[in-house]
């Protein structure tokens, strides 16, 4: 097997942007790794997940009220095992979890970072085959190193975030992590297990033809949204329209398409829901800082969403999300 040394692992990749900051500690880098270990490790059971009783739901509800799937919880037990297990987290919250897990230990004390995420988002699909993703955030933590993480150091808002990321299982495995320095994709080589870097200095389109939407609850959004989105269907000089309908109701795939080829991601409040479903820690908060990194935008209808303080660990929200240009685009409608 020949292997093409020009295309850099996720772990040389992280080693060469280390030695660019000669006082840097490695424990980002360490942690990034960590969770390329944790995907890889879902990745494989995600892909004979037919063959194995490990598909339907575990028989629980999770804290959103959410039937939970069993690869949902294989998933968030892997993520949490090598975070554990590893040396650069303080600790985890996660979708899954109703709370905050500090892992308390001498080498967990004295580490800088914690970690948030949804281990498997658009778990619904599981069972049809449709791309299905896992999302995470890492914070450098406000409490005093050597003692344990508090709950203070996960209520951050986003503008706080180091690092952000996410792994897509479709037909190819892809993990996109973004820092300040910008966004980076990386794709699974199966052949010798790693994940290599495909998708260098990833930049969000400004604009596209592209919004994601549920149309199904087309008549419980706010009048506002409904004339954005009827702009979207129709020869419109403002939006630009016609676009294209794409909604797969997984977001990690709906926003990595919009990321890598332009578009818009929508999931309003509704009169049943007025804060959204989507969850502010978990899922608007890392695409918020990937997609502005990348050269896009992020909100939730009134403000940026990384600026919004969050009260609560599994605080929801409205979330837009996508091209610069329609993203504008949309806040004249909601700020009409």
């Amino acid at each position: 097997m020949i292997v093409n040394r020009n295309i850099l692992t996720l772990d040389e990749f992280t080693i060469q942007q280390l030695r660019e900051f000669p006082k840097a500690t490695g424990e980002l880098s360490s942690l990034l790794r960590d969770i390329g270990l944790a995907a890889k490790r879902v990745n494989v059971e995600v892909n004979k997940a037919g063959l194995v009783d490990i598909l339907g739901d575990y028989g629980t509800t999770n804290i959103q009220g959410e039937e939970v799937k069993k690869l949902d919880i294989y998933a968030n037990n892997q993520f949490m095992g090598v975070l554990k297990h590893g040396i650069s987290c303080a600790g985890i919250a996660s979708e899954e979890l109703d709370d905050i897990v500090i892992f308390d230990d001498d080498v967990s004390n004295n580490s800088k970072y914690i970690c948030m995420f949804d281990p498997l988002d658009g778990s619904g699909n599981i069972d049809v085959n449709i791309s299905i993703g896992t999302i995470f955030s890492i914070y450098r933590r406000v409490s005093e190193l050597g003692k344990p993480a508090t709950k203070e150091d996960f209520l951050q808002p986003g503008n706080k975030q180091v690092a952000a990321g996410y792994v897509i299982y479709g037909s190819s495995t892809m993990l996109v992590y973004a820092t300040r320095r910008g966004v980076n994709g990386f794709t699974l080589d199966q052949s010798i297990g790693e994940f290599s870097l495909s998708h260098p200095n990833i930049q969000c389109p400004p604009s596209g033809k592209i919004y994601s939407v549920n149309h199904g609850n087309f008549f419980q959004y706010e009048e506002k949204v409904r004339s954005y989105i009827n702009g979207c269907q129709k020869k419109d000089k403002h939006t630009g329209g016609p676009y294209t309908q794409r909604y797969i109701g997984s977001m990690v795939a709906d926003v990595h398409r919009n990321l890598l080829k332009g578009g818009i991601f929508m999931y309003p409040g509704t009169t049943d829901k007025p804060n959204g479903k989507l969850r502010l820690l978990y899922e608007c908060n890392p695409f918020a800082f990937i997609i502005e990194v990348a050269g896009g935008k992020a909100t939730n209808g009134k403000q940026r969403i990384l600026d919004v303080l969050p009260t609560e660990l599994h605080q929801r929200t409205p979330f837009f999300v996508g091209s610069k240009d329609m993203m504008n685009e949309l806040e004249t409608y909601l700020n009409a």
